[in-house]
């Protein structure tokens, strides 16, 4: 049995929040912004909206892709490092909601890498017939935990959720191969304390290595070469970290999904509301070989080879 995304669903809050308004609270510039992190405006959450409301919202659309109801899904895992309370998680606040009352849920902590730690947990589950529906979510309320004041974090973080419905897919088509790691001595380099902190240049040496390595890691696991890549969904953190990857795979620069403009570092959510992008603009389609990879504090990161498809 081959387990593949069956439906996916984005949120994204309706406030933006360009470099130009960043410029009035902090020392910084638009140009300075864009030119090292290729980011122009991201989305910022109100005060009344929470980690799993976004988390809902997003679940609700990839329920209705997937054309399957709540009560179908087995199991929920919901990647975040923002979430509403220490306990109950947000999977089992996005259960009630969802009235998903069949599904065990939990919630994972892989920093910006948790929705592809997500991904391959599901995976497991259905591949070996434990389940049939697994709904794993990558959401992050950021803006909660960044400092506002501080110029070399503020202005990379948004807030967002994304949500995929892994089930049964035909032969050939589904998750090919993937890769997840971590590494704890680099923990000192991104961690919050009261907000969040990072070691910027330490974090891009380790970032730029390991996304070029993770993706050809899984093309060799799935017998595939650069040749055969369609399309990459980087983890949307830096372009220069993603231009490095897609190099890395000698793609073509319209190979390689670019969200990050609009809505800068939604963290775990990232790769999810790519998908999302893509799919709605055609970018995807059926067969095509697509390469998700991330990275994040832990230091932890993750890739997965797929081909698209049900």
């Amino acid at each position: 049995m081959n387990a593949g995304i069956i439906g996916i669903g984005r949120y994204l809050p309706d406030k933006v929040v360009t470099n130009h308004d960043l410029e009035k609270i902090i020392d910084t510039s638009d140009e300075w912004i864009r030119t090292r992190t290729g980011i122009e405006e991201r989305r910022i959450a109100g005060d009344d909206i929470n980690t799993s409301d976004m988390a809902y919202a997003s679940a609700q659309k990839a329920l209705e892709n997937a054309g399957i109801t709540a009560e179908q899904i087995d199991l929920i895992i919901v990647a975040t490092v923002t979430p509403d309370n220490p306990f109950p998680s947000v999977a089992c606040v996005i259960q009630e909601k969802l009235g998903a009352k069949n599904a065990a849920a939990f919630d994972i902590s892989a920093a910006c890498a948790g929705f592809m730690y997500g991904i391959v947990m599901g995976k497991q589950f259905i591949e070996a017939g434990t389940y049939q529906h697994v709904l794993v979510v990558g959401v992050e309320k950021l803006s909660r935990i960044t400092d506002w004041s501080d110029r070399n974090t503020a202005v990379l973080f948004g807030d967002g959720a994304g949500a995929a419905i892994l089930g049964p897919v035909s032969e050939g088509r589904g998750i090919l191969s993937f890769e997840i790691g971590s590494d704890g001595t680099g923990a000192k380099h991104l961690y919050q304390d009261e907000y969040i902190i990072m070691n910027g240049r330490e974090v891009f040496k380790f970032a730029v290595r390991q996304m070029g390595e993770s993706c050809l890691n899984v093309l060799e696991k799935a017998g595939l070469g650069k040749e055969d890549v369609d399309f990459l969904i980087p983890h949307q953190a830096n372009i220069r970290i993603m231009e490095a990857a897609r190099q890395r795979l000698e793609l073509p620069e319209e190979k390689m999904s670019k969200t990050v403009k609009k809505y800068g570092n939604t963290s775990s959510s990232s790769i999810p509301i790519a998908l999302v992008e893509e799919l709605e603009n055609g970018t995807i389609k059926d067969d095509d070989v697509v390469v998700m990879v991330g990275f994040g504090g832990g230091l932890t990161w993750g890739a997965i080879a797929m081909r698209w498809g049900r």
